[in-house]
C-alpha cells in the first residue's frame, strides 16, 4: 500500500481549460498528461483528481453530466495504462446555492477535497504533491499539508512569499524534470 499521491487539478492540468467543460467533445487532454501520470504511477504515487466544478452550482450542467464525463476521462486514462485512484469535486460556488453550500469546505482554496482523499487513502500529506494551474490550487494544498505544489501555467508568478512550498513550471514535463533532478 502506498501512502503518497499526486493531486491533479482537472481544468488546466488534465485538460485544456476551455471554461465549464462538461462534454467529452469539448474535452482536450493537455499534451504530456498521460506520460506525466505514468511517471508518477511508476514512482509509487496514487493519482487523485481534485476539481472545482462551479458550473454545477451555476446550473450550466448537472451532476450527472459531470459524472458521465468523469467516467469517460478515467476510462481514457485506463486505456493509456494509467489508473486514477479517485476523483473529488466541489459542485459549489459562493454566489450560487444555499447558504450552507456557499460556504463549503471543499471549494479550493479550502482543503476539504484534499483532506477527504488523505483520509480515504490513508496518505501522508507531506509525501504528496499537488499539480494545479491556479493559486487557489496551491493554497488548498498548503492548507492540507501537502508536501509540495507545482503550478503549471505561463501566467505571472504569485506575489513573493505568498505560496510556501510552491514551484511554477510552464508544463508537466517541467515538473517531472525538477523532480528527477532533485532526486539525483
Amino acid at each position: 500500500m502506498t501512502n503518497k499521491a499526486v493531486f491533479l487539478d482537472r481544468d488546466g492540468v488534465i485538460n485544456v481549460d476551455h471554461g465549464y467543460v462538461y462534454r467529452k467533445e469539448d474535452f482536450e487532454f493537455v499534451d504530456g498528461i498521460f506520460e506525466a501520470c505514468r511517471y508518477f504511477q511508476n514512482n509509487g504515487y496514487l493519482l487523485i483528481v481534485v476539481t472545482n466544478q462551479s458550473g454545477i452550482a451555476r446550473g450550466m450542467y448537472t451532476e450527472d453530466d459531470f459524472q458521465e464525463l468523469t467516467e469517460w476521462m478515467v476510462q481514457r486514462f485506463r486505456e493509456e495504462g494509467v489508473e486514477i485512484a479517485g476523483v473529488y469535486h466541489c459542485p459549489h460556488h459562493p454566489d450560487f446555492g444555499s447558504e450552507e453550500t456557499k460556504n463549503c469546505d471543499c471549494r479550493k482554496p479550502k482543503p476539504g477535497m484534499i483532506r477527504q482523499a488523505i483520509d480515504d487513502f490513508d496518505l501522508d500529506p507531506g509525501r504528496c504533491i499537488l499539480i494545479g494551474d491556479k493559486t487557489s490550487d496551491a493554497l488548498a494544498g498548503l492548507a492540507a499539508g501537502v508536501g509540495h505544489s507545482y503550478l503549471v501555467s505561463d501566467k505571472a508568478a504569485p506575489e513573493p512569499g505568498a505560496l510556501a512550498k510552491t514551484t511554477r513550471c510552464t508544463d508537466l514535463q517541467g515538473v517531472i524534470d525538477l523532480l528527477v533532478s532533485n532526486n539525483n
